[in-house]
């Protein structure tokens, strides 16, 4: 492992049945890119306030995500353009624990994310019984326009905070997977603060503290914009050149 995350086994543990209590469902979503030098010195001063999630004695866990979008990518287009009340649908699968779930992901004009989900232990090739079913009540599209859009393949350690109703995940080794194109993004960091209100935790301060700024792309928007030749994606190119700073090589040589 890098030395880097060895930090993290300094973290006291918390298993799955005890995560049952911040699952927010319905929450606020914060994410920041940044380094794995930053990543290093911020777990450093947060060590005493959280736990991590330790699943079959491992903490760092891999996540193996199919998302799905018309064929045209409106759900993507949505997004590009800003429109608020969006959605995301996707299949995940949680290779550590051998589960996997048909997810819908609500954004809606509040800033809040809604999130819900079926078991469907593999990624659908066909929307039927259950699944098509959950799809017609969570969300506007016809089913039999969903079609696999890109795989959003990445490692995960998950973090809760010990006194306040907050979950934070440390997303690495993120690789983008769509038809013959791969993206690996070695080197960035990507976090996410999921809290049922926003307040200012321990690494929101040392976000702050380390002049680290919020980005909100999102990896899905991210991946189609890195591998998609000739898509719009004006209101992604400035995070994409942060991303150039971030891992210093151009990862926009095809945008």
């Amino acid at each position: 492992m890098n030395t880097s995350y060895q930090i993290l086994d300094q973290f006291e543990p918390i298993d799955l049945n005890e995560m049952d209590s911040v699952k927010l469902m319905n929450r606020t979503d914060t994410k920041f890119l940044f380094t794995m030098k930053q990543f290093e010195a911020v777990m450093n001063e947060v060590k005493d306030q959280y736990r991590v999630l330790e699943v079959n004695g491992k903490r760092l866990n891999q996540y193996k995500t199919l998302y799905y979008d018309t064929e045209k990518l409106h759900l993507y287009a949505q997004h590009q353009k800003g429109k608020l009340n969006r959605y995301k649908i996707r299949h995940r699968t949680y290779v550590e624990s051998e589960t996997g779930y048909v997810e819908v992901k609500f954004k809606n004009n509040k800033g809040r994310t809604i999130k819900k989900r079926i078991k469907e232990q593999l990624p659908p090739t066909s929307w039927e019984g259950d699944s098509r079913a959950f799809l017609n009540k969570t969300q506007p599209f016809d089913p039999n326009t969903l079609i696999p859009a890109i795989w959003v393949n990445y490692c995960r350690y998950t973090l809760v905070h010990k006194t306040e109703l907050e979950r934070l995940t440390i997303d690495i080794n993120l690789e983008f997977v769509k038809d013959s194109v791969i993206k690996k993004l070695d080197g960035l960091v990507i976090a996410e603060v999921k809290q049922e209100k926003r307040k200012p935790t321990a690494f929101l301060k040392m976000m702050k503290k380390y002049h680290i700024r919020e980005g909100s792309i999102s990896k899905y928007c991210m991946g189609i914009a890195l591998t998609c030749e000739g898509i719009k994606k004006n209101n992604f190119k400035q995070k994409l050149i942060t991303l150039k700073h971030i891992l210093g090589h151009d990862t926009i040589a095809n945008a």
